[in-house]
């Protein structure tokens, strides 16, 4: 498939909340990450559709006030169109899709066993996102140099992983911001060497150094801002793979506008504000704890306690671009994630039995050569 076209979206997939037509034949324009605009499927006209593609321009990425969030939010729920919804029994994903598109399988993991989903509030929409900028044909390459460097993989991985199968999604994100006012007490410990005396086995006196702590009470101030906190709201991916390329820039973040979407494939969020707050200050406060630990002065520590105070809470709803690879290879299904805007690459891939014999023999023969030659 050429740069010029996205990938066709499965029909259970979650669809962009609104088209864009082309203005020369009428045919759907859908977002193109080659070339950073919306592209015509059928005749290749580009779209005059001006979006913002940087901060700071014509609209404006607002962070929301958590505790007013939380107490009962307003006006930024609902995708604002028609839409359908379904859950996938087996991934528990959510995918949202445009109603004239008929639900088959979940884009996640190729189940059919999909069900209406009615949800008891309407989502938040998302405000911000972060478009896809590398190509699908972009994205093979690396899979493919990626699958190369993986030593242990088979051959014949490229070919036989069904590699045209590559699809493209936003994942819903939450970001957290908040700053702290810690204050912290804790023991310092110092250390110290005192030359003990002592029998050896032999009836003969020897001596050792022998390390001590001197304990000293410490008390100290920190305060920190923490800017844009992740907390994941997918469920329909490998979260332990997604994490692995989560490095996804916030400060590049642009204003939400559903022509980046055109085309494409979107989650809905299955972790709600307040799960996800929740989440996002126990996160915060494990760095606080290691922040205020880093201050205690001395050689070790015990007995820390930090009493901090949280304020200018604030919040965000975010989209971020991932390529999915779910593959069958010789009756075992894996799953590649690409970062959609940085290219950072994980998965599973299955395990060449050949290669990890070789090398096992070849650890096996050093260790002989090794014994070998000592022996002479």
């Amino acid at each position: 498939m050429s740069d010029d076209v996205p990938p066709p979206i499965p029909p259970s997939s979650a669809t962009a909340q609104e088209k864009f037509h082309c203005p020369s034949c009428g045919a759907e324009a859908t977002w193109n990450p080659a070339k950073q605009a919306l592209i015509c499927g059928f005749c290749g006209t580009e779209s005059p559709a001006q979006l913002n593609q940087k901060p700071g321009g014509d609209g404006e990425i607002v962070e929301h006030d958590l505790v007013a969030a939380l107490r009962g939010m307003d006006d930024r729920r609902g995708w604002q169109v028609e839409r359908v919804q379904v859950r996938c029994q087996s991934c528990q994903a959510i995918s949202v899709f445009d109603p004239a598109r008929v639900g088959q399988r979940c884009d996640f993991c190729g189940s059919s066993a999909l069900v209406p989903y009615e949800e008891v509030k309407d989502t938040f929409r998302p405000e911000s996102l972060l478009a896809f900028k590398l190509s699908e044909n972009q994205v093979r390459d690396a899979v493919r140099q990626w699958y190369g460097s993986r030593w242990f993989a088979p051959s014949a991985l490229g070919t036989k992983a069904m590699t045209d199968q590559l699809k493209g999604v936003y994942i819903p994100y939450w970001t957290f911001d908040a700053q702290t006012s810690a204050n912290w007490a804790a023991e310092s410990g110092y250390y110290y060497y005192e030359t003990e005396y002592y029998t050896d086995s032999n009836g003969h006196q020897q001596s050792r150094e022998v390390q001590r702590i001197r304990w000293e009470p410490s008390f100290g101030h920190l305060d920190h801002f923490f800017d844009d906190e992740l907390v994941c709201a997918s469920k329909g991916v490998d979260r332990s793979l997604l994490t692995e390329v989560e490095d996804f820039p916030t400060n590049e973040l642009v204003p939400y506008q559903a022509g980046f979407l055109a085309g494409w494939v979107v989650e809905r969020y299955q972790i709600d504000l307040l799960a996800a707050a929740q989440k996002s200050r126990a996160t915060m406060e494990s760095k606080l704890q290691g922040l205020c630990a880093a201050q205690v002065p001395g050689d070790t520590h015990r007995g820390l306690v930090v009493n901090a105070e949280w304020s200018g809470q604030t919040f965000k709803h975010i989209l971020t671009p991932v390529w999915l690879l779910t593959y069958d290879y010789y009756g075992s299904v894996y799953q590649v994630l690409v970062n959609g805007y940085t290219g950072a690459i994980s998965g599973r891939y299955p395990k060449s039995w050949i290669k990890i014999l070789l090398l096992v023999l070849g650890i096996l023969f050093f260790i002989g050569i090794v014994v070998l030659m000592s022996h002479r």
